[in-house]
């Protein structure tokens, strides 16, 4: 059994404000996470880094001053998914990272192919949170919110959201609000990266 795990993703912008906003909603969604890892004295961190090239530079150096901590790399995909995520990553245009020769295959995970793909996997607590004026409509229904591309994602949380009294969706405030509120197993069900992710982090506690 690992002692501690830290998760480095991406996120929050370059203000402390938003970056603690958003700790605190994946906090929220990893909650059933959090009570194992206190049960069993593990170490839990979520580290939210702001632009993804620092979150992947944060991720080296915590292997290299934390090896003995199950470091994590959360990072959004961007695009489609084919392959691992490594793989992945090296293959994106805008990336091109290599797996770290002390990172195991298990230590990167996506959100594909944008964490708003999670919230579409609840749209109930999206209409909870957003109350009158919310266009369930707006949202696609497909099962797998993956496979839905990130523009997709966008446009149909604008136009779902744009008439409610919380106005259009923001992506710091509402993000961090929504990550609390989704059922991370509708997620789990919706999202198999996400499934990937928590299998992963359950794999690593008694």
């Amino acid at each position: 059994m690992v002692k501690e795990i830290q998760i480095f993703i991406e996120g929050g912008g370059n203000s402390t404000y938003g970056r603690e906003r958003l700790r605190a909603g994946f906090g929220r969604f990893f909650g059933a996470v959090v009570q194992r890892t206190r049960k069993h004295a593990v170490r839990w961190r979520l580290i939210m880094c702001g632009p993804r090239v620092e979150t992947f530079k944060r991720f080296q150096q915590a292997l290299r001053l934390h090896p003995d901590a199950f470091n994590i790399l959360l990072v959004d995909a961007e695009g489609p998914v084919k392959g691992p995520p490594w793989a992945h990553l090296a293959a994106h245009q805008d990336d091109q990272w290599q797996r770290p020769s002390d990172a195991s295959e298990e230590a990167c995970h996506l959100m594909v192919e944008t964490v708003e793909a999670w919230l579409l996997a609840d749209p109930e607590a999206l209409e909870r949170y957003y109350g009158k004026g919310f266009a369930m409509g707006s949202l696609p229904r497909t099962k797998n919110v993956e496979s839905i591309p990130k523009a997709t994602v966008t446009t149909a949380l604008e136009r779902a959201t744009q008439g409610t009294q919380k106005g259009g969706y923001h992506k710091i405030d509402h993000c961090s609000d929504l990550l609390g509120m989704v059922d991370p197993e509708r997620v789990r069900a919706r999202a198999p990266h996400c499934e990937q992710l928590f299998s992963v982090l359950e794999g690593l506690l008694p």
